[in-house]
């Protein structure tokens, strides 16, 4: 049935940037609104041609917005496809009828695999507003999930998204379960794995709570962005890819629930799982190293909670039929030395390069998660594979497969530097006797690490060193005054971001 007529309002484009979330500003006296019912806050469904979508509605009593017009964010705008002077009809939003399973979660139990498929297809479909979002995500977190939920959610997460099949049978991937700066391993694995034969079609986030995300870390250095048909081409030519995972619509779902993860510091096990493999299994991966860095100041904080972890990942991935190996490392300090996307990135060129003054850490990493891989897809044997990693690197063959693969994807860029630099010196003699990552971790994005890609911080020592006063201890990269005096008077009242020991 066509919309009625008296319902059109004429579009205008607001260029209103709010994320993921449609929304459409009217005015007060809309003779639409009155004449639905609608009011400040409420949810509606915006049709224009075949194309619906679900936005939040904000009203406004200024004249700049006329009384039949509706003002739309950049997300409706081109969740609706609209053009300029395309008319909308306005309507009240069905019932979300999963909102039902969500307070059984809370309130009574577990849930179905239907019921999990119900919320998770009312996510992708935008029917969920932040504050649905926000319910969810707690009721799925204060109580943990069971390992049948994890696996229904998992599920329900690939079957909403895109999903691809490669010509290869084997095909390899590796994930960091994160909690720790730097750690950069990503960009230097796939050079090396691709190298061998083996496809490694890797998918990245960008930054949720950390300084850099893989994906921001390579953006400085070649395009990350493509869409699927592109990160086949890429693949096909170089057995390798390093894209932004959003781009590829793997799992969508995935992006609303790590949003509000993020804004509530929420971090369930369960959820980071599912979020995890069916990212994995979308993009095609069949044999795939999960890295677990444990330490006091890491998201996983014992060994014992990381063994946990690694027995409900590999239940989970065998319900897949999934090849999986956990590597549990070492998170009691950052890896490598640069947090932030063109300091890490200067780091992976270090070791790519076969720079003497390359981080040797992020180096022997790199190495051990590689190798991890070529035993599990069978190219080297048990406890061969870190050999066979490092005559790959040590050769140059992983720096020309790397700039291979940059190429295919657009081009290769040298990272950029900051406008300032300022050190942080040691306030005594002694040893770094601990390194806490969260709080370095926070003075990088203070510095204004991800979104300046050159800000961040340069770490100058590490556990165990000696140093004299006056030595520095890292280095603050920033691209304004303001920023570096605002990340410094964070530094000042937390002297123990770096602990020295006498």
């Amino acid at each position: 049935m066509r919309p009625d007529s008296a319902n059109r309002l004429r579009a205008r484009r607001l260029g209103l940037q709010s994320q993921h979330e449609a929304i459409a500003l009217v005015h007060t006296d809309c003779p639409v609104c009155r004449s639905e019912g609608v009011s400040a806050h409420s949810r509606v469904r915006l049709t224009h041609g075949e194309t619906s979508i679900i936005a939040t509605l904000y009203q406004i009593s200024s004249d700049w917005l006329s009384r039949d017009s509706i003002g739309l964010s950049e997300s409706a705008w081109a969740g609706l496809g609209l053009a300029d002077g395309g008319e909308v009809h306005v309507t009240h939003a069905p019932p979300i009828a999963s909102l039902t399973h969500v307070r059984h979660r809370i309130f009574d139990g577990g849930l179905s695999e239907i019921q999990v498929q119900s919320i998770v297809a009312d996510i992708v479909n935008g029917a969920y507003s932040d504050i649905h979002l926000a319910a969810f995500v707690t009721a799925i977190s204060a109580r943990p999930l069971s390992k049948n939920e994890v696996v229904f959610l998992t599920r329900a997460m690939i079957e909403t998204g895109e999903r691809t099949q490669w010509s290869d049978s084997l095909v390899a991937d590796k994930h960091c379960v994160g909690g720790l700066p730097g750690n950069r391993t990503t960009p230097i694995v796939v050079a090396i794995v691709a190298e061998t034969g083996l496809l490694i079609p890797k998918t990245s986030s960008r930054a949720i709570t950390s300084p850099a995300g893989t994906a921001d870390t390579m953006e400085v250095m070649t395009r990350v962005n493509l869409d699927r048909e592109e990160m086949w081409r890429v693949v096909e030519e170089t057995n390798g890819c390093f894209i932004w995972g959003d781009g590829a619509g793997f799992s969508p779902a995935d992006t609303d629930i790590i949003r509000i993860e993020r804004a509530l510091n929420f971090d369930s096990p369960g959820v980071m799982i599912a979020s995890v493999l069916s990212k994995k299994i979308a993009a095609g991966s069949t044999h795939v190293v999960i890295d677990i860095p444990v330490g006091p100041t890491a998201k996983i904080r014992t060994t014992a909670e990381a063994e946990m972890l690694s027995q409900l990942f590999l239940k989970v991935a065998a319900a897949f039929s999934l090849e999986l190996r956990l590597e549990i490392t070492d998170g009691s300090q950052p890896v490598g030395r640069g947090m932030g996307p063109a300091l890490e990135a200067r780091d992976v060129l270090a070791v790519l390069r076969n720079d003497e003054n390359a981080p040797a850490d992020l180096r022997e990493k790199s190495l051990q998660l590689a190798g991890a891989i070529l035993e599990l897809a069978g190219k080297a044997a048990s406890g061969r594979g870190q050999a066979l990693a490092q005559d790959i690197l040590t050769g140059g063959r992983a720096w020309q497969r790397f700039l291979m693969i940059c190429k295919a994807q657009g081009g290769f860029l040298e990272p950029p530097s900051a406008r300032h630099q300022r050190p942080v010196c040691a306030p005594r003699t002694g040893r770094i006797g601990s390194i806490d990552n969260r709080k370095l971790a926070r003075a990088a994005k203070l510095a204004g690490a991800p979104d300046d890609k050159a800000a961040g911080l340069d770490l100058k020592v590490r556990l165990g060193d000696s140093v004299r006063q006056g030595d520095p201890l890292f280095v603050l990269h920033t691209e304004t005054i303001g920023e570096l005096t605002y990340v410094l008077d964070y530094v000042e009242a937390n002297p123990d971001i770096i602990e020295i020991t006498h």
